[in-house]
């Protein structure tokens, strides 16, 4: 049995330092259902409700750069651990789950369906069966695109000017100017700086 009878840290501080905590903690609780109502509010707006979509998204995220859009539906733990830098789309379906930090830069491209995962959980079960989990950050540097279906696992950072091809599950880090493809995304093509 993980026994935690020493660690005097609430749950939330565990889960911002990237230890393991128990995700259904009172405080973690209120604090993903009011992410929750605000995603389902931004998620009802209309294409016409620009200023109440930037409104809500400004209140759900920790920050959000000029000129940023992000295309319903959009989905959430916290949101208020994710920041998205100017002028970055993110097409229908983006999945962002923020039980660590999401750092998105500026001009970032996200196509359809791509998932943005921080949470871990341990392999052992015995753990497992008793909830704990952990998360590790995700960065995304400035003007990277990620096609279609990416998703991006706990811990992973892609520098910037990267291609992240369709369907591409990226598991380790990518560098700066490159072209990643395949399950496990693997570099193909290095750019011009």
């Amino acid at each position: 049995m993980l026994r935690m009878t020493d660690d005097t840290r609430t749950m939330r501080e565990r889960m911002l330092a990237g230890d393991l905590y128990i995700a259904d903690d009172p405080e973690l609780a209120e604090q993903s259902r009011a992410a929750l109502d605000l995603m389902d509010a931004y998620n009802a707006t209309t294409v016409r409700q620009g200023p109440l979509r930037r409104r809500l998204l400004e209140e759900l995220l920790g920050s959000v750069g000029e000129g940023t859009e992000i295309r319903p539906p959009f989905y959430v733990d916290y949101g208020s651990h994710i920041t998205v830098g100017a002028r970055t789309f993110a097409n229908f379906g983006l999945v962002a789950l923020d039980v660590a930090p999401i750092t998105i830069g500026d001009d970032v491209q996200i196509g359809p369906n791509v998932q943005l995962l921080t949470p871990t959980h341990p392999i052992e079960p015995e753990p497992r069966r008793q909830k704990w989990e952990a998360a590790e950050p995700i960065t995304i540097g400035s003007n990277v695109w990620l096609g279609g279906g990416v998703i991006v696992c706990p811990g992973v950072t892609i520098g910037e000017n990267t291609v992240v091809g369709a369907g591409a599950v990226v598991v380790k880090d990518l560098p700066a100017n490159v072209v990643a493809v395949g399950n496990p995304a693997r570099v193909v093509r290095q750019l011009a700086d």
